[in-house]
């Protein structure tokens, strides 16, 4: 029991950062300020719903995705690495562009934005995707690691849930500054868990034979 501790630890926070609740709450006003209640509850629950239902597949089926493409864990981690560097690149300036101009202004004509991009890609979106494919590989060393990974996820997904219903009042008593300096902390801590990612995954593969860590060892 002790050891998984550490490992939804770990899981819980990387989620936690990269799909950032938070900053999340005010892009969601922004999408359903013209709605009833009772439609912003149902979007809400939509979003959660797809957007988890996402994450799971990913993580089920992530380890023998890459399997089948030939793509080391080592490798991921280091793409994964580059990518979610980049997003708290732009969370640290304050730069979230989660979706393009014609993706929010097709999103707008929409009648319904739980699906996009509430679910995709403002919750399940590339670095949480590529996060959850990382930690469920990495929880193959742990008994029960795998359910573990997941049972954190839910948890993010639930909060995400939260701050969505609370998004409102969030957005009152945090101010836009409040949200940014928010954005900013968890952005640094994204860096830090990017840079970690990458030098996981070039430590490992600077110490595997050439073949194996290009792949070309099926063995």
């Amino acid at each position: 029991m002790s050891l998984m501790l550490p490992l939804f630890a770990k899981a819980f926070l990387t989620l936690f950062v990269v799909i950032d609740p938070v900053g999340l709450a005010p892009l969601y006003l922004a999408l359903v300020q013209d709605r009833s209640e009772e439609e912003q509850s149902q979007i809400a629950v939509r979003a959660v719903v797809v957007s988890a239902g996402i994450l799971l597949v990913f993580g089920l089926t992530g380890a023998y995705v890459l399997h089948h493409l030939g793509i080391s864990l080592q490798a991921f981690q280091i793409a994964a690495g580059v990518l979610l560097f980049k997003i708290a690149l732009d969370m640290i300036f304050v730069h979230q562009e989660r979706e393009t101009p014609a993706e929010a202004e097709e999103a707008e004509a929409r009648q319904d934005v739980s699906v996009f991009p509430l679910a995709i890609p403002l919750i399940a979106g590339p670095g949480s995707l590529a996060s959850i494919l990382v930690l469920s590989r990495e929880a193959t060393n742990y008994y029960l690691g795998l359910s573990v990974v997941l049972a954190a996820a839910a948890v993010v997904i639930i909060l995400c849930y939260v701050f969505l219903l609370l998004s409102r009042p969030l957005a009152k008593v945090l101010g836009r500054i409040g949200i940014n300096v928010v954005t900013r902390v968890l952005g640094v801590l994204l860096a830090a868990l990017a840079v970690q990612y990458m030098l996981d995954g070039l430590l490992i593969l600077l110490q595997l034979p050439p073949a194996q860590a290009f792949g070309l060892d099926d063995a």
